[in-house]
């Protein structure tokens, strides 16, 4: 069984969420935000055993704490290759929306998400789906005996994620929608910025 909570961190208010194996207390962290060093305090105040830290896609807002979070668990960081670019360009686009400079370091991505369909941390299961449109790599993670999408900004704020970014494409994220829609209308979406809803709700 899969417990999760959900954590607002940042400028931009970006929703990380932890996500843990009731029976075990193996977890993984989706999209670490801009404070491993606070979801670390927060990982040990509840008893959780990192596994991974996974990032929906390659914006700077879902990212910055990974490489707190991977030197202080030396536990994988995973992304979609497709969206190795952005990692690249993490300091400058990070500096350039928050008008102030931030200086990150190297992140090094341990695992390719383009080639992973499914994370196992303890006795849970949790389905990658690979969702292109608001960035060429985004995925996002599926728990199906829960019925939880934690969706990333594909779908974000109770709508259809924004696709007029130069590298953004309307229709790659039409046919992700589409895909999306496939599963169980009841199923709760958990995005990257704003509050959780139904998947039937877009």
């Amino acid at each position: 069984m899969i417990e999760y909570r959900a954590i607002s961190l940042g400028e931009m208010e970006t929703n990380c969420y932890l996500l843990w194996d009731e029976s075990t207390k193996a977890s993984v962290i989706i999209d670490p935000a801009d404070d491993g060093v606070f979801l670390s305090q927060e990982l040990e105040t509840m008893q959780l055993i990192p596994n991974y830290i996974v990032a929906s896609h390659g914006h700077f807002d879902h990212l910055l704490g990974a490489l707190d979070l991977k030197l202080i668990y030396q536990v994988p960081f995973y992304l979609h290759s497709n969206d190795a670019f952005l990692l690249e360009k993490t300091s400058s686009s990070a500096s350039y929306w928050l008008k102030h400079k931030i200086a990150q370091p190297k992140l090094v991505v341990d695992g390719d998400l383009a080639n992973i369909g499914t994370l196992v941390f303890g006795e849970s299961t949790l389905l990658v789906i690979k969702t292109p449109g608001h960035t060429p790599g985004s995925v996002c993670f599926y728990a199906p005996d829960e019925g939880l999408l934690f969706s990333g900004d594909t779908i974000s704020d109770e709508r259809v994620g924004r696709a007029d970014l130069r590298y953004s494409s309307s229709a790659d994220l039409m046919t992700s929608i589409k895909k999306l829609r496939k599963l169980p209308l009841e199923t709760i979406v958990l995005p990257g910025h704003g509050r959780q809803f139904a998947l039937g709700m877009i």
